[in-house]
C-alpha cells in the first residue's frame, strides 16, 4: 500500500524543506510546491490526500484564493491553512478550510492535523 500523498504549498523554500523532511519521516509522500504553478494543475498532477496551505505566498499572491480554486474543483481533499498569522482564521475565505495550523517551529500540532484530515470520511 502506498503512503498518503501530502502537498505543501509555500513561498519559503526552508519551511517547505522542513515539512517535507519532517512529514515524509512520519511515513508520507511529501510534494511542494512555492505557490507560482496554477494550484488546479498542481492538485491534478499530484492528486494529494491533504494539502497543506500557506496564506500569504508572497505580495502578489494569497493562499485564500487558492484556497477558492482548490474548492472550486474538489471538496473532498482536507486543507490546512498554515501560517504565522493567526488573525487569517477570521478572514471568511479561511471557512473553507478543513484546519488552521499557526506556524511554529514545533510541528506536532500540524503533524496532529494530517493524522485527523487522514482519517476525515471524504465529502
Amino acid at each position: 500500500m502506498s503512503s498518503p500523498k501530502i502537498l505543501v504549498i509555500d513561498d519559503e523554500k526552508h519551511i517547505r524543506m522542513l515539512y517535507q523532511e519532517e512529514l515524509e519521516d512520519e511515513g508520507y509522500t511529501v510534494a511542494t510546491s512555492d505557490g507560482d504553478e496554477p494550484v488546479l494543475a498542481l492538485m491534478e498532477r499530484e492528486a494529494p490526500q491533504v494539502v497543506i496551505l500557506d496564506i500569504r505566498l508572497g505580495p502578489d499572491r494569497c493562499g485564500l484564493d487558492l484556497l477558492q480554486e482548490i474548492r472550486s474543483r474538489t471538496e473532498h481533499v482536507p486543507v490546512i491553512l498554515s501560517t504565522a498569522y493567526d488573525t487569517f482564521q477570521h478572514d471568511l475565505k479561511s471557512i473553507a478550510a478543513d484546519y488552521y495550523v499557526v506556524k511554529s517551529v514545533d510541528l506536532s500540532e500540524l503533524k496532529a492535523k494530517v493524522r485527523q484530515a487522514l482519517k476525515a470520511p471524504a465529502a
